[in-house]
């Protein structure tokens, strides 16, 4: 069984989309396998209830890679698309991609506190693909 989440971006920042995986695999068992098509952009699964933690996340990619305008990024050559880009694609390398996650019984076997997310890496609105693959077990 396979589909696909559409989630449009606002810009930089952590998209949760919990609900409409859980809706998707309701009624069904297996293993689920979450895939987005981007390259500046990724996946993660992270808590849901303090929004402290997603700020707390952004900052600290920040940090660990600015615009490249920021005079510590003087060493990025792919500019072409603006200073958050190349950025953009190295907070992407260092992070997920792809999210493996059971179901069981009709439910999305997370954590009390976990939710699934598009993390956003550019400044800018975007329309993000999620492909999702559940294979079933049993």
């Amino acid at each position: 069984m396979q589909t696909e989440f559409v989630i449009e971006t606002g810009g930089a920042g952590l998209y949760e989309f919990t609900d409409a995986v859980a809706r998707w695999v309701r009624g069904q068992e297996g293993v689920l396998t979450l895939f987005v098509r981007h390259t500046s952009c990724s996946l993660l699964i992270q808590e849901n209830a303090d929004p402290s933690v997603q700020r707390d996340l952004r900052s600290w990619l920040t940090r660990l890679a600015p615009p490249a305008d920021d005079p510590a990024m003087d060493w990025i050559t792919h500019r072409s698309e603006g200073p958050d880009d190349m950025p953009a694609h190295l907070k992407a390398a260092i992070l997920p991609v792809s999210l493996q996650i059971p179901v069981n019984r009709g439910h999305l076997v997370l954590g009390t506190w976990q939710g699934i997310y598009l993390f956003e890496h550019r400044a800018n609105p975007h329309r993000r693909k999620v492909a999702a693959a559940l294979v079933a077990t049993g």
